[in-house]
C-alpha cells in the first residue's frame, strides 16, 4: 500500500470538483471561508477550474472535464493534496475520462472526499493501492467553529493523528442554511455504538450475532458509500477481487454507509456485494449511520439490513458508527490497517501504515 507525503505547514491544499461544485450557496460562501481559514493558516491554495461550477448534470461540469480535473491536479506537482469539493450523483461518468494507471505511476498524494467521492477514494485504493481519506469535502472545512471531526481530518492529513474516538453527539438535523452557512454540525444525538459479536450455536459454529458491550477486530480497510460501491460492481473499474488476493493476509474491514438507500436497498447492496465475493477474507464490518436512520419498511430496520451478511461470515459487526451522512464522521484512511476497539457504546480506531 502507498501512503502519500503528509501535508505540512505552510503546504500547498488543492481542491478539485469532480462531483458537485461550489457554486450554490450554502456551499459558496461556506468554502469561501474554509479557503480564508486555510490561508489565514499559513497554507496556499490551487482551485480547479470546475470549484465554483454546476454546468453538469449531477456534477459539476461534463464528465471529460471533470475527469480531466480530477487526473491533472492529481499528477500536478504544485499541490500536495487534494479535497474534494462536495459530493454528488454522476460522478462515476468520469471514470472512463481518468487515467488510473498514470495515475499509479505518479507519486501518491493524498485525496479527501466522501459520498460519491467513494468513486475516487475506492479506486485509488483497490486499482492503485494508493490510501485515501474517506472524510469530510471542503466546505464542511468552513463552518464556525469547526467540530472536532474536521480538526481530526487536518491532523490525518498532516499526520498528526492516527488514532480516532467516536464523538459524543451526532447531527440528526442540520441548521445550515443559504441565510447561515458557516452554522456548525447541531449534534444534539447522543451517539451510541451497537457492537454484535458471533456466538456459537447450539449445533454448529459462529453464525448467531448477539449485541455485546464492545468487541475488537483488525484488518486493512476498505469500503465507502454504499450508493456508490454497488454501481462499480462488474464494471471494468471492479478489481476488488485482486485487491482483496493481494492483501488477503491482513484481512479487511469493509467500513460502509449510504445516502439514497432505503433498509430493503441496503440489504440488496449488502447481498450483491457479498455475492460478488467482496467480503472474502472479510475480519468485520464498520457501518455508519445511514440517512434513512429509524427507518422500518415491512418489518426490516437498520440492522437487519446488514446483519444478515455478517452472520453468513461469523464475523462482528459495529454500527451506527460516526461514518457517512449523519455528522459528524470519523476521517478513515482507506487502505490502512486498522485495530477498532469498542467498549460501552464508545468506539477507537488506530490506523497503522504499512
Amino acid at each position: 500500500m502507498r501512503y502519500p507525503e503528509f501535508l505540512k505547514e505552510n503546504g500547498t491544499i488543492g481542491f478539485v470538483a469532480p462531483a458537485f461544485g461550489c457554486n450554490i450557496q450554502p456551499y459558496r460562501a461556506a468554502f469561501e471561508n474554509a479557503l480564508k481559514r486555510w490561508q489565514q493558516e499559513g497554507f496556499s491554495v490551487v482551485l480547479g477550474p470546475n470549484c465554483f461550477l454546476g454546468e453538469g448534470i449531477g456534477i459539476s461540469n461534463t464528465p471529460k472535464n471533470c475527469g480531466q480535473e480530477l487526473e491533472t491536479y492529481y499528477l500536478d506537482k504544485k499541490n500536495d493534496c487534494l479535497i474534494s469539493c462536495g459530493g454528488g450523483e454522476l460522478m462515476c461518468e468520469i471514470l472512463e475520462h481518468v487515467d488510473f494507471a498514470a495515475i499509479k505511476e505518479a507519486d501518491p498524494k493524498w485525496f479527501v472526499g466522501y459520498s460519491d467521492n467513494t468513486n475516487i477514494t475506492f479506486l485509488l485504493t483497490t486499482l492503485c493501492d494508493t490510501a485515501s481519506i474517506y472524510g469530510p469535502c471542503a466546505a464542511a472545512f468552513g463552518m464556525e467553529p469547526r467540530h472536532q471531526a474536521i480538526l481530526d481530518t487536518m491532523d490525518v492529513l498532516m499526520g498528526k493523528k492516527r488514532t480516532l474516538e467516536s464523538y459524543d453527539k451526532w447531527e440528526k438535523e442540520g441548521l445550515k442554511d443559504e441565510d447561515h452557512p458557516l452554522m456548525p454540525y447541531n449534534c444534539t444525538q447522543d451517539s451510541h455504538i451497537r457492537s454484535y459479536v458471533p456466538q456459537d450455536g447450539i449445533d454448529g459454529p459462529k453464525t448467531d450475532l448477539v449485541l455485546s458491550d464492545g468487541c475488537e477486530m483488525e484488518g486493512r480497510l476498505i469500503g465507502g458509500c454504499m450508493d456508490c460501491l454497488v454501481n462499480l460492481l462488474g464494471t471494468r473499474f471492479d478489481k476488488v477481487k485482486d485487491f482483496l488476493q493481494r492483501y488477503k493476509e491482513d484481512g479487511f474491514i469493509w467500513f460502509l454507509e449510504s445516502c439514497d438507500l432505503n433498509v430493503f436497498s441496503i440489504r440488496r447492496a449488502m447481498w450483491q456485494m457479498e455475492q460478488a465475493g467482496w467480503f472474502e477474507y472479510a475480519k468485520g464490518f464498520l457501518i455508519g449511520r445511514p440517512l434513512v436512520y429509524g427507518q422500518e419498511m415491512m418489518g426490516l430496520d437498520q440492522y437487519e439490513a446488514i446483519l444478515p451478511t455478517v452472520r453468513r461470515h461469523g464475523v462482528s459487526a459495529i454500527m451506527d458508527a460516526d461514518l457517512g451522512h449523519l455528522p459528524p464522521a470519523m476521517p478513515l484512511v482507506s487502505g490502512s490497517y486498522a485495530k477498532l476497539r469498542s467498549e460501552n457504546g464508545k468506539l477507537k480506531v488506530e490506523m497503522i501504515y504499512r
